[in-house]
C-alpha cells in the first residue's frame, strides 16, 4: 500500500504520535472509536481530543475526549490531523494530516490514498485504487480495482463501484449505489440512494434511480 499520509495502525509508523480530530460531527465521533480500534491493536495515536474550530462547546466531552479551541492546533503543532466534512476542518496545511483505516478494511498494497482520507470497517480498497484528498468511505463500501477518486468525495454504507470508474472531485455518491464499470462521475454530482448508474454523469448532477436518471442539478436548489 503506497500511502500519502501516515496510516493509523501501519508497521511504518514505529512510535505513538498526538492525534487530533478536527470538528464535531457525527462522522468525527466515530473517528474516535475507529482510534481505539487501530490502537487496540497496535498503539499508534495519542487522541488529545476534538477541535471546534468555531468555538463551540469548548471545554465538554464528546465520546468521551476533551473539546479544546482552536488554540491547541498550536499547543500541538506535531499532532497529526482528520479533517470533519466541512471545508473549515479541511483548511489547515495538507501535511498534518493523516489517512485512517479501521482494522477490519482491506487496502490492496498497491492503492494509493491522500491524506485525511477515513476508511470505515470493512471497506474494500483494489489493486491500483487511487483516492484523493480527505476521502471518507463508510462502511461496507466497495472501491474496486484502478478506480480513481478525486478529492473530498464521500462514498457512503455500501456503495459498490466496480473497476476503472472515475469519481471527480466533491461527489457524494449515496448509500447503497452502483457505478458500472468504465464510467466517469463529474464534478459535484449526487448519487442517490440505491441508484444504479450505467453511463457517465455529468458534473453538478443529481442522479436518482435504476438505471439512474438525471433529476436536477445540485446547484439548483
Amino acid at each position: 500500500m503506497d500511502l500519502d499520509a501516515p496510516v493509523a495502525g501501519a508497521a511504518t509508523e514505529p512510535a505513538v504520535r498526538d492525534l487530533l480530530i478536527v470538528g464535531l460531527d457525527v462522522h468525527n465521533g466515530e473517528m474516535a472509536e475507529i482510534v481505539e480500534r487501530v490502537n487496540a491493536r497496535q498503539p499508534t495515536w495519542r487522541l488529545r481530543g476534538f477541535v471546534s474550530l468555531d468555538g463551540a462547546r469548548v471545554g465538554e466531552t464528546f465520546v468521551d475526549y476533551p473539546i479544546h479551541a482552536a488554540q491547541a492546533l498550536q499547543d500541538w503543532p506535531e499532532a497529526a490531523l482528520l479533517p470533519g466534512l466541512d471545508a473549515a476542518s479541511r483548511s489547515l496545511p495538507r501535511e498534518r494530516y493523516a489517512t485512517l483505516v479501521d482494522p477490519a478494511a482491506w487496502v490492496s498494497r498497491t492503492a494509493r490514498i491522500g491524506p485525511g482520507c477515513v476508511l470505515y470497517p470493512h471497506c474494500f480498497v483494489g489493486l491500483h485504487a487511487r483516492l484523493g484528498d480527505f476521502v471518507l468511505a463508510l462502511s461496507g463500501s466497495i472501491i474496486n480495482h484502478d478506480d480513481v477518486l478525486g478529492d473530498r468525495v464521500v462514498v457512503a454504507s455500501g456503495v459498490r463501484l466496480a473497476g476503472q470508474v472515475a469519481v471527480e472531485d466533491d461527489c457524494y455518491l449515496g448509500q447503497a449505489c452502483s457505478v458500472r464499470q468504465f464510467t466517469r462521475v463529474g464534478r459535484g454530482s449526487l448519487i442517490g440512494t440505491g441508484a444504479v448508474v450505467l453511463h457517465d454523469v455529468d458534473a453538478d448532477s443529481v442522479m436518482v434511480g435504476n438505471p439512474a436518471r438525471l433529476l436536477r442539478r445540485r446547484s439548483e436548489r
